[in-house]
């Protein structure tokens, strides 16, 4: 098998994650925090490590790094438990069902309003001036995502940060497609609440996620429970991440993530992105020459990005997915849970077929997919 799907979760995981999972659940596979004999506070050492070099990446306090179940956890924790009624929101024409949906549900109960600014793909100039035209006396939060889990349009986060500071404004980033291939500084680039996934770029298991905020965010926790501290009391602590991180965190889980991170870094974040991007480059000018081919990812406006979407004329993209798995040949295809982005670029009919490469795809599996997205354009009868 090709797997050429890693923008929904990365495949095949390093070994140094399976072995930190088996670990976790071998050999140490207590509840962190909850007790101190030998295992348990192994298993809380462990957590707080990879606690810790996830706020080394991404430039924030170790307290201030929330483990949830996945990056939708984290959007809905940081929209859910940061806007209250009468705020004004505004979000970007490529968000995530992730974003859209708990923000779109807020609005429908009268709890907010919200706008969405339109991301112009070759003008970082336009898409500022589009989102700065929106702001509000009301608005108290910009929502957005890094990177195009569709498309692999890549946003001016930095830009749109700088925009937003002494504003009064929450700056909030879904970095899903990100994380692991792009560099994402909170503090350099005035990120406020920074949500991803666990199991995509930072190469951990499914099941992980992270909510990351600065001391300018304050979210409320969206369920209440054990946590392993205060346990005298009826209210929830008020103090991070206990506040956020009820119930038993995922340990084998948390512990593979941390292998993941650890991963990455011996690579080089550098390194892995511009590896992806060459891989992406060659697909690109590979499917130039493909009769009936409609690339939507731009070259100029995403020089640096794993992803790619497309299309064959006269075949559903899921028809080419099809064709393509029973080849061997792993990808996505349809709408990747993006309605505002295939609405932004014409794509609501047939959605599109999606190409995501890893830090584990050659230019042979590139090749490879090349030469059969040809036979398939060539073939009338299907």
């Amino acid at each position: 098998m090709i797997y050429l799907d890693n923008g929904a979760t990365t495949f095949p995981k390093p070994q140094s994650v399976l072995r930190a999972v088996n670990e976790a659940m071998s050999l140490y596979g207590a509840n962190p925090g909850r007790g101190g004999h030998a295992m348990t506070m192994k298993a809380g050492r462990r957590v707080y490590e990879t606690r810790q070099a996830l706020a080394d990446m991404f430039s924030c306090g170790s307290d201030r790094v929330a483990f949830c179940d996945n990056c939708t956890s984290a959007l809905n924790t940081a929209i859910r438990g940061c806007l209250k009624k009468g705020d004004h929101v505004i979000i970007s024409s490529l968000e995530h069902n992730s974003v859209l949906r708990p923000v779109h549900a807020m609005k429908k109960e009268g709890l907010i309003t919200y706008d969405v600014f339109f991301v112009e793909p070759c003008s970082k100039e336009k898409t500022l001036s589009n989102l700065k035209a929106l702001i509000k006396k009301n608005t108290t939060a910009v929502i957005c995502t890094a990177v195009s889990n569709v498309f692999g349009t890549v946003l001016p986060v930095a830009e749109i940060g700088a925009l937003l500071e002494g504003r009064g404004i929450l700056f909030v980033v879904d970095g899903a497609q990100a994380a692991g291939s792009h560099r994402l500084n909170m503090s350099e680039d005035k990120i406020d609440i920074l949500c991803l996934p666990g199991h995509k770029g930072l190469m951990g298991p499914m099941g992980t996620g992270l909510l990351l905020f600065n001391e300018r965010a304050e979210p409320l926790p969206l369920k209440y429970g054990g946590t392993g501290s205060g346990s005298m009391s009826p209210d929830q602590p008020d103090f991070y991440p206990d506040r956020l991180e009820s119930g038993t965190v995922n340990l084998p889980g948390i512990a593979g993530l941390g292998a993941g991170v650890s991963f990455i870094r011996s690579r080089g974040l550098e390194a892995i992105s511009q590896s992806e991007s060459e891989l992406i480059s060659v697909l690109r000018e590979d499917l130039s020459v493909i009769k009936g081919a409609e690339v939507y990812s731009l070259m100029h406006s995403t020089p640096r990005t794993n992803l790619l979407s497309f299309n064959i004329k006269g075949k559903h993209s899921e028809q080419v997915a099809e064709l393509a798995d029973k080849r061997g040949i792993a990808l996505r295809a349809g709408y990747h849970c993006s309605y505002l982005a295939h609405k932004s670029y014409g794509t609501e009919k047939n959605g599109t077929v999606r190409v995501s490469v890893g830090p584990f795809n050659t230019k042979k599996d590139i090749k490879n997919l090349a030469f059969y997205l040809n036979k398939i354009a060539l073939c009338k009868n299907m």
